[in-house]
């Protein structure tokens, strides 16, 4: 056979095709080249989309892109004029030298690159070393230079099947056998109602051909080159998906090393180095245009990323075979906490109506609409605030029913149950996946054998030892220790610290605002601005909110990002989890701050008429309304969520890429149709390396963990939040999808039985929420005041008398000097007693303005509903958590069927081998006999093994 790598020439394209040897007995076939002269038009047609070599049958499994200078006219022409290389001369050449590839380059790129800087020839002295490397790992490359990217050059990689064999068996991949087997869904009954379940949610199905019955099922088992037998081989280009292709040759870029001096760099540090520009594999094909040959890609456009099928379930299955289980998990666990939110928003609405319709009957609201009783209350604010009175609260008080009443305790307490309802279906539906997708013998611990260390890692590695070098030449293996991450560990705490007090110092900012705002709308002379203060100064305060937190979101994720590269963590797993962890404090606190303020510190650091609590010796602290805390809460809750969502999370999403696309055009100088002419002609590899690069799932997590914290930590003052959440996911969905699909490079498949730390947050944030819950109804809302007035002081037991209960008195004339009203006769008339909303003693009284012991009655009860609610609803939880299984039986029984049916497999197997093993000991039996009765024969036989040993 031909032992010469052959590098054939192609008619005004640079591209060098590289045909690989290998080895017979590591899995590698040898290969005659292929002369692309003879190709059909057919195959010119295929190969031009990109998606395939030169020759028309090879796929890209892999792109490696790099930075060139446009070649001169004189080394295009030497370069389409190559001759054939022989291997046996360049396998010379790297005996005389170890480091050939790198030390010493081609003549030819030499003579063309003779007036290119240093940097640039050590970049790809390097990139021939790592080429060169991967040629030796059984990869077959073809270069692109011609193309229409100037100044770009790209490699595709190909893996044969030999390497795909290998590389299988080595990452344990379970592959589909030829054994087939039915799945039952349970007994008679459960099966009739599932059927009738699937007829009636037939239309919310994507419109997707399934290659197999949903009732039967391939038994996998991991892939072995000595069990191939095993497996259904018919179709070899097809047993392997381009995920898994693409996943196999990633897992080849990250082990094979670049060994230039002394220091391996892996495809990381070749990536961070500059050494190449991008890494991708390949999306299937077009989404759109004419004569589009129908792939996976344009399947999930169709019927997943598009808003028109809003209300059809996710093709969780084919987004797994395309993007992988790990992203697979992630969509399949948003759809799950989207149909959950589809029972809270119906019970969230309920409330709300329970409200809107019992409004008018709530005495309390009545009462202080009620403008016969003539209440007049204390100056809201010093001197340019007069008396008013309380009957001009009325739309406050009315409009505070809506969310403080006896349903939201209710719904408090079943949001805290479904949230634990959810974390139980979500663990089910997860051990479902595993099962659908053959993950169940797959370990995390497997995948963490095999995570390389990050670029910035071996770079920060490779001065460590540099250093150490000048000092002693014999070193050890280093490796990065505390003490030299402890500056790190330093500035990560104290800058942590100083965000979070840049988030404490702007909300008590907006404290001032309010307070400002509030005396000088009081001292405007329109009558209509100073009877909309309230409202005004609430709404503008939460907008101002809302401003700053979209603001500071987009900064403490890029300074958790920077100080996570402080830290240098050695694997991705770890960068990604510390990561995770910086971002979601720092944006917790800055979303729930202002929140948390309202509902459990406003109004209660105030003091009383004649001894107010000042800040800078002149803004007094502001009060609450009379109908309490908890309509500012609601006010600022909802503009905060809906402003996160509308703005942040689907604006951003859908404005930025548009953005950039008109920058794009822009700066090409092209018309739109000029530019679309233009994409329409690039190869497959030349538009996806224009797509944005996948930076993680880290940043859709972080937007569901957020708005979870709003649905359940709040809950008990906006029962509406789980409706917006839902209106806002299904449009999420649908926006995620079409940016993974069209606007995004196509991520390497990752394995992922879970989602990883965001469910211990998730558990976390649940429990958070019933204590908030708890302390919401019981300090901000007036649920537990009317409990017990109703209950210990009221007459009739009924809630009449309410209002006059929670005023406390204060005679005018023990004002503090210079904070007496400017215009004590607003009212019409003189005021010498004004009410204000506390428990504390009238001043008649022998200890006057102390706390009465009403608030002290009030007090005991407020902690101790918050210590039964806690604990009964964490029990209720936890009965939730233990009643239903983590794993579905009909799961667990085919579970242990499959194990069954596998070791049944074997013994066949077995048994076959044995039956063979006898027939061929029988049958050299009758030969060795036969051989005895024929004597003549005998020594000619002796004498033919004798020549076959020498």
């Amino acid at each position: 056979m031909m032992k010469s790598d052959q590098y054939s020439a192609v008619a005004d394209r640079q591209v060098d095709i590289i045909n690989i040897k290998g080895i017979e007995d590591i899995g590698f076939v040898q290969q005659d080249s292929v002369l692309l002269s003879t190709q059909s038009p057919e195959e010119t047609d295929q190969c031009r989309h990109g998606l395939y070599f030169q020759d028309g049958e090879r796929r890209v499994d892999y792109v490696l892109t790099y930075q060139i200078k446009k070649p001169s006219g004189s080394r295009s022409r030497r370069h389409s004029s190559r001759l054939t290389d022989n291997a046996l001369t360049r396998s010379l050449r790297s005996s005389r030298a170890p480091t050939a590839c790198a030390a010493r380059p081609d003549p030819e790129h030499g003579r063309a690159d003779s007036g290119s800087d240093h940097h640039e020839d050590d970049k790809r002295l390097r990139r021939e070393e790592f080429e060169s490397n991967l040629r030796e790992m059984g990869l077959e490359l073809e270069k692109d230079e011609g193309t229409k990217t100037p100044g770009v050059g790209f490699v595709k990689v190909h893996a044969p099947w030999n390497v795909l064999c290998r590389e299988a068996e080595f990452m344990k991949l379970k592959m589909p056998t030829k054994k087939v087997y039915g799945v039952k869904q349970g007994g008679n009954v459960m099966e009739k109602i599932g059927t009738f379940i699937s007829k009636v949610t037939d239309p919310l199905h994507p419109n997707i051909e399934e290659k197999r019955s949903e009732n039967l099922k391939h038994l996998s088992y991991p892939f072995s080159r000595e069990k191939q037998h095993l497996f259904d081989l018919s179709d070899r280009d097809s047993f392997f998906d381009s995920k898994t292709r693409s996943s196999i040759v990633f897992e080849v870029l990250k082990r094979t090393k670049c060994t230039k001096s002394k220091f391996s760099m892996g495809i990381t540090s070749l990536l961070g180095s500059g050494v190449y520009h991008a890494a991708y594999p390949l999306h299937d094909g077009d989404i759109d245009g004419e004569n589009v040959e129908p792939n996976d890609r344009k399947l999930l456009y169709e019927e997943w990323a598009s808003y028109s099928v809003f209300y059809k379930y996710q093709p969780i299955g084919l987004i797994r075979k395309y993007f992988g289980e790990k992203i697979g998990l992630y969509f399949a666990w948003l759809g799950v906490y989207t149909e959950m939110l589809i029972p809270a928003s119906l019970v969230g609405v309920i409330v709300f109506l329970y409200g809107c319709m019992t409004v008018n009957d709530n005495i309390p609201s009545m009462e202080i609409c009620d403008t016969r009783r003539n209440i007049t209350m204390c100056p809201l604010c010093d001197r340019v605030c007069s008396y008013w009175s309380l009957s001009t609260a009325c739309g406050t008080a009315r409009a505070s029913h809506l969310f403080d009443n006896p349903a939201t305790v209710f719904f408090s307490i079943f949001m805290a149950l479904w949230a634990a309802f959810f974390m139980e279906h979500w663990k089910r539906r997860q051990m479902r996946l595993n099962y659908e997708w053959d993950l169940t013998g797959f370990e995390e611990e497997e995948e963490a054998l095999k995570d390389h260390p990050r670029a910035e890692y071996e770079f920060r590695v490779m001065q460590k030892t540099l250093k150490k070098e000048h000092k002693s030449p014999k070193t050890a293996k280093e490796k990065l220790t505390c003490k030299d991450r402890c500056p790190a560990y330093m500035t990560n705490i104290a800058m942590m610290l100083l965000m979070i007090s840049v988030t404490f110092a702007i909300v008590f900012g907006v404290i001032l605002y309010r307070i400002s705002t509030k005396a000088a709308m009081h001292m405007s002379s329109n009558p209509t601005t100073r009877s909309n203060v309230r409202i005004t100064v609430k709404t503008t305060a939460a907008i101002i909110n809302l401003v700053v937190i979209l603001i500071l979101d987009e900064v403490y994720g890029a300074v958790a990002r920077w100080l996570t590269e402080l830290e240098v963590p050695k694997t991705d797993k770890s960068f990604e989890e510390r990561l995770i962890f910086k971002t979601f404090v720092l944006k917790f606190v800055n979303a729930f701050t202002p929140i948390i303020y309202i509902a459990f510190f406003r109004g209660r650091l105030v003091g009383r008429p004649g001894s107010y609590l000042y800040v800078f010796e002149s803004y007094r602290m502001e009060e609450c309304a009379h109908g309490g805390c908890l309509m500012e809460l609601c006010i600022q809750l909802s503009i905060t969520m809906l402003g996160k969502q509308l703005i942040q999370n689907n604006l951003f999403e859908i404005g930025i890429p548009k953005l950039k696309k008109l920058i794009r055009y822009i700066k090409s100088k092209r018309s739109t149709f000029q530019e679309e002419e233009r994409e329409k002609k690039l190869q497959r590899y030349e538009t996806d390396f224009f797509l944005d690069p996948f930076s993680g799932l880290t940043p859709e997590y972080m937007e569901m963990i957020i708005q979870f914290g709003f649905v359940t930590l709040f809950v008990a003052s906006f029962p509406l939040a789980p409706l917006f959440a839902l209106l806002n996911n299904i449009i999420e969905i649908r926006l995620d999808a079409k940016k993974f699909v069209a606007e995004l490079r196509r991520p390497v498949a990752a394995r992922a039985k879970d989602i990883g730390i965001w469910y211990n947050i998730l558990r976390g944030v649940a429990k958070v929420a019933v204590i908030v819950n708890a302390f919401v109804i019981s300090f901000t809302s007036d649920f537990i005041p009317r409990l017990v007035y109703q209950y210990m002081y009221s007459p009739d037991g009924s809630m009449h008398g309410f209002v006059n209960h929670t005023l406390s008195y204060f005679n005018v004339s023990h004002f503090q000097n210079g904070t007496t009203p400017m215009d004590p006769l607003f009212l019409g008339f003189s005021v010498d007693i004004c009410r204000y909303k506390d428990y504390r003693e009238p001043p008649w009284s022998p200890t006057p303005y102390e706390v009465s012991k009403e608030f002290w009655a009030v007090l005991a009860v407020r902690l101790a509903f918050v210590i039964v609610f806690q604990n009964v609803v964490m029990l209720m939880s936890d009965i939730v958590d233990w009643m239903i299984p983590d794993i579905p039986k009909d799961i667990s029984l085919q579970i242990h069927k499959e194990k069954l049916l596998m070791v049944d497999l074997f013994m066949k197997e077995e048994q076959g081998k044995m039956q063979v093993a006898d027939t061929t000991t029988s049958g050299g039996a009758e030969k060795e006999n036969a051989s005895n009765h024929s004597p003549l024969l005998r020594p000619r036989s002796v004498s033919h093994t004798q020549s076959n040993s020498y």
